[in-house]
């Protein structure tokens, strides 16, 4: 058994190359989880923004003894539905709907009362989870038949009352992008997002070189060909074919936008969590398209996906730009956000983030060195600092996961927080000794509750 790789080491100023044991381990990450009867397995991982290996070890064609690569295509499933949710996100940021827009606004065959487009994203609408019995008859509905049958699809749950995956949302959804846009929904995807970030090797249909999708028996070891599924007019809800190299790309877009395809203000919204998959867990979540997994102290965005006789996983942490792609040509047997964590947590630990020197900050304007210091509300220290070039407000001692509030100045005076706690919230500035934050008091000295 062979496995084919590849590592590069960015030289970015205050960044180490990659250590000498990263590939190995790596490597070994896909050797252990292939040899569980997996016919193969590809990967790519990225840190700090940048592709820093890609691996692949098995057959991608087992009757022709085929050799997986990394560049191989393979079928990406329900990561079509991040595509699919960054769409309405575009369409939105251009006015064309809002997110608590009822659907039957924008598709008029809808019934009345139809679910909000929020919910649709997050997976909250309550809609039934397939459109119809596509998985029993093997054949994909058309538009019109999807649109059709509205009247005999079932809400199982009230809209809001929980989590529930549901593939006809995004079906839905992807047409309601086809109405807004004018054009078919995979044109204005391949238009609007994949020619704009040359995803080149993300595509509708296969394109060599490509792996087959496979079933592995369970007890005779031997492997079944799987039929190719086309999912037709529901391409929105996990058409796809990629490579794990384009997919750590897209998953970088997800995490921090791009110009001209995703504001970054709307990625943020992206991982805005919705819903929680278990209450009971608080493990993994979801965004307005993404599945948000907490996982070492961090948080990984991204999407699973699978199609017969293919899985596919992609997760990426905001903060450290680090996470990665696991692609295989199996339906079963392969719990790809395991494998896909377990890789991003070998980097992290044998390659942490880099460290940015600390550089003198230039002078705050005079207005916000009058401010900067130690304040108190409610019993409670805040200092006030400026760190690169914004007013900052933080709590001596929190814990990692609150995050200081950052502020920015506001027209007619004032500051409004941008980011961190109170986010929204605006600082009002009365004197020296006073300011009022979020309607509570802040003084120099600490001071009990006005009578």
């Amino acid at each position: 058994m062979s496995i084919a790789h590849s590592t590069s080491s960015p030289r970015l100023w205050g960044s180490l190359p990659a250590p000498d044991e990263l590939a190995p381990r790596l490597e070994r990450v896909l050797r252990e989880r292939q040899v569980e009867r997996l016919p193969s397995v590809a990967a790519s991982v990225v840190r700090a923004g940048e592709i820093v290996w890609s691996g692949a070890v098995g057959l991608a064609d087992c009757e022709a003894e085929i050799g997986a690569t990394a560049q191989m295509q393979y079928r990406i499933g329900s990561i079509t539905k991040t595509f699919t949710a960054v769409a309405v996100m575009q369409l939105r940021d251009e006015g064309k709907l809002d997110l608590d827009d009822r659907l039957e606004q924008h598709l008029p065959v809808i019934a009345n009362g139809s679910p909000t487009i929020r919910r649709l994203l997050a997976h909250l609408s309550g809609l039934q989870r397939e459109p119809g019995d596509m998985w029993v008859s093997g054949r994909a509905p058309t538009i019109e038949e999807m649109l059709g049958a509205m009247g005999e699809y079932e809400l199982v749950l009230p809209a809001a009352r929980a989590h529930h995956y549901s593939n006809l949302a995004y079906g839905l959804l992807g047409e309601m992008v086809a109405g807004l846009s004018g054009e078919r929904y995979e044109e204005y995807v391949d238009r609007r997002i994949l020619a704009p970030l040359g995803l080149e090797r993300t595509t509708w249909r296969e394109h060599e070189p490509r792996a087959v999708g496979y079933l592995v028996d369970e007890f005779a070891g031997t492997v079944l060909r799987e039929p190719h599924t086309d999912l037709g007019g529901v391409a929105s809800m996990g058409q796809l074919w990629s490579t794990a190299g384009d997919l750590c790309a897209w998953g970088l877009v997800l995490a921090e936008g791009r110009a001209g395809v995703l504001d970054p203000a709307t990625a943020d919204e992206l991982w805005s969590p919705q819903a929680m998959l278990d209450p009971d867990d608080w493990t993994v979540g979801r965004g307005l398209g993404i599945e948000l997994v907490a996982h070492g102290g961090r948080v990984f965005g991204g999407h699973g996906g699978a199609m017969p006789g293919f899985l596919a996983g992609l997760y990426v942490n905001r903060e450290t730009r680090t996470g990665g792609a696991v692609l295989t040509n199996s339906g079963t047997r392969a719990p790809i956000r395991d494998i896909v964590l377990e890789l991003a947590e070998a980097t992290l630990e044998l390659w942490p983030p880099d460290l940015e020197p600390w550089r003198p900050e230039s002078p705050p304007p005079p207005e916000v060195a009058a401010i900067l210091g130690r304040w108190w509300s409610e019993g409670e220290e805040f200092v006030f600092s400026w760190r690169n070039g914004k007013l900052v407000a933080s709590i001596p001692g929190a814990p990692k996961r609150i995050k200081p509030a950052v502020f920015e100045p506001q027209a007619g005076g004032g500051y409004r927080v941008v980011s961190g706690r109170e986010r929204g919230e605006r600082l009002r500035v009365e004197s020296g000794e006073l300011m009022v934050w979020g309607g509570y008091r802040f003084t120099r000295r600490q001071e009990g509750t006005p009578a």
